[in-house]
């Protein structure tokens, strides 16, 4: 270990707060800031704060042997429902897994219990004609007219971000590489992620 890297930094970038705590490890000193959080620049307040917080310590930045993050924004966005406009592209026949999951009840005996609304609307989850096995091997290879059909719906809708999650990619992952593909060459406006 360096001993001229004394320093270890916390960061926690929260909803309004981003909070930074620094540990000069040589001199068991701690420094800590608290920075209005930048929501579309998180960044920004993290360097801020540990700007703040290493001039505090009167260290370099050089000294910094340990950067720690974590952050609610991702939480937040997700419970406040804020995130982008997102469609999901799904094996022909499982568009409806978000929505069933396992059916498990968190309350047995309430035969009225109300689930909360699936990240994606239905209308948004589109089944594509694919088919990989648990084994990688292609059953059936991708439908790309099914996938142009989508992007249409994409561009009506007003669509920002595309979840591709078809079944068994982890086994062979070609078939979603390839609707990704699809979609890029397309819209590479659009932010894609693959299961």
């Amino acid at each position: 270990m360096d001993p001229s890297k004394q320093i270890a930094i916390g960061v926690d970038i929260g909803g309004t707060f981003t909070d930074i705590i620094l540990i000069d490890e040589r001199t068991r000193s701690i420094f800590s800031a608290k920075v209005l959080t930048t929501p579309d620049r998180p960044a920004q307040a993290v360097l801020e704060g540990v700007a703040q917080v290493l001039e505090r310590a009167k260290a370099p930045h050089a000294a910094v042997r340990t950067v720690v993050h974590g952050t609610t924004l991702a939480t937040n966005a997700i419970i406040e429902r804020k995130g982008a406009r997102t469609a999901l592209l799904a094996t022909r026949g499982f568009r409806d897994s978000l929505e069933t999951a396992t059916e498990l009840r968190y309350d047995l005996h309430d035969l009225f219990i109300e689930f909360p609304e699936p990240l994606v609307p239905r209308d948004l989850r589109i089944g594509i004609t694919e088919r990989m096995r648990f084994n990688g091997e292609r059953l059936t290879p991708l439908a790309e007219s099914e996938v142009a059909r989508a992007l249409e719906v994409f561009a009506a809708d007003g669509v920002e971000s595309v979840a591709i999650c078809f079944l068994h990619s982890y086994a062979n992952p070609a078939n979603e590489e390839a609707a990704a593909r699809l979609i890029k060459t397309a819209r590479p406006d659009l932010s894609i992620s693959l299961s």
